[in-house]
């Protein structure tokens, strides 16, 4: 089965298939298995195609996918363009939302580690 061009493995449970699709998560998933009345535990090889009709149109109706990426990307793009501090912080690839950034922030600034000398730094004047 595909939804907005991702394959949906037939091998898995629905629950946990549908968040495959970016955009939807596993509260969304269930609320869409819940609407259409299909059990959370069923695969996707047992579905109806009149179940599928009805998970792909109610799937559909939020944005999702290339739609989802391109409108995040835009926000982004707006945030650096009018020169904000959160902008700013995306331009640098640092943490945006006011995270600790002296030792956590290894996903963001890469994995950055710097080593200190017997428990402190030492400075050199040159």
């Amino acid at each position: 089965m595909r939804i907005a061009g991702v394959t949906i493995p037939d091998t898995k449970q629905l629950a946990y298939s549908l968040p495959l699709i970016f955009g939807i998560g596993p509260a969304r998933a269930r609320d869409i298995l819940k609407q259409v009345g299909v059990p959370a535990d069923k695969k996707g090889s047992e579905l109806t195609s009149g179940e599928e009709q009805k998970i792909r149109s109610l799937a559909e109706k939020f944005t999702i996918e290339g739609e989802l990426r391109r409108e995040i990307g835009q926000n982004i793009k707006r945030l650096k363009d009018i020169r904000s501090i959160r902008g700013d912080r995306h331009t640098r690839g640092l943490p945006v939302r006011g995270q600790r950034t002296k030792t956590n922030s290894r996903t963001r600034r890469g994995n950055v580690r710097k080593t200190m000398t017997s428990g402190r730094r030492t400075l050199e004047k040159t």
